[in-house]
């Protein structure tokens, strides 16, 4: 891939004040041969009286078992604003990225091969934090299609077609979790949230987050006998994504996504 396709929409979200992650990003993209629109991503500290009203603190904590953190509302309102631009674009295929990707040397070839394979996702992960159960729909070359029943999670590099981007932007607030977590939620949004492994690229931020702190600092959990209904509501997920892949056709035994969109 010589360069991105005109159906193809970039962007790359960085807070200003993170200039040396950026310029680590647009180096690697100049390598690669694609160009990003950078977005400047929205504070979530800065902005946490004009974020308020977005943000259910309440179901956040009983979803999570911890307090909401203001890096955490920053990044949830910055996807969506990314989102929002790419609705307003004549893109088919918005392929989203936060600062701190590292890309492997296939990064290009798994891009071509996802984006060969449109029509079998609505939105595609390049790498993840957790990847829990993979439920395989196919193979495409030497990659595999996954769905997963267990969580998926991080939002470092990932594509997304405008009927995701549309649904989520029309649903998604109040916040009442981290941005990843709902994302995963397809059996609410009714979408095909996949992941294309082996993954062609991991995030790094070298142990200092924006969102977190350095070493997980800003995140503090309750005692865990105050996280149970959480626990529970892990349990609850579980089944309502299994039940959501088993309706579609994607678990063993019925008929693979792939071959009934073939």
């Amino acid at each position: 891939m010589s360069k991105s396709p005109d159906n193809l929409g970039i962007w790359l979200i960085n807070l200003p004040k993170d200039s040396d992650r950026l310029a680590k990003m647009q180096s690697q993209l100049a390598t690669l041969g694609l160009t990003a629109q950078v977005y400047e991503a929205i504070n979530g500290k800065e902005r946490a009286e004009e974020l308020a009203s977005n943000v259910d603190a309440q179901a956040y904590l009983k979803n999570t078992g911890q307090p909401i953190i203001p890096g955490h509302v920053g990044v949830y309102a910055s996807h969506k604003a990314v989102w929002e631009q790419f609705l307003a674009s004549d893109k088919q295929f918005a392929l989203i990225f936060e600062d701190d990707v590292v890309f492997h040397d296939d990064f290009l070839e798994a891009l071509e091969t996802g984006l060969a394979a449109h029509q079998h996702w609505d939105l595609l992960r390049f790498n993840a934090i957790r990847a829990k159960l993979p439920i395989p729909q196919g193979k495409l070359g030497k990659y595999t299609l996954n769905a997963y029943v267990g969580p998926f999670t991080g939002n470092a590099a990932y594509l997304l077609n405008r009927y995701a981007a549309r649904t989520l932007c029309d649903q998604i607030w109040p916040q009442t979790r981290p941005l990843d977590h709902e994302m995963n939620r397809f059996d609410k949004y009714d979408y095909r949230a996949l992941g294309l492994e082996p993954f062609a690229s991991h995030p790094d931020d070298g142990g200092v987050s924006t969102i977190t702190g350095v070493g997980f600092e800003k995140v503090h959990k309750p005692h865990w006998s105050k996280r149970l209904p959480y626990y529970r509501l892990k349990i609850v997920n579980y089944v309502k994504r299994a039940y959501w892949l088993l309706k579609v056709g994607m678990l063993p035994g019925s008929k693979k996504q792939l071959d009934r969109n073939s």
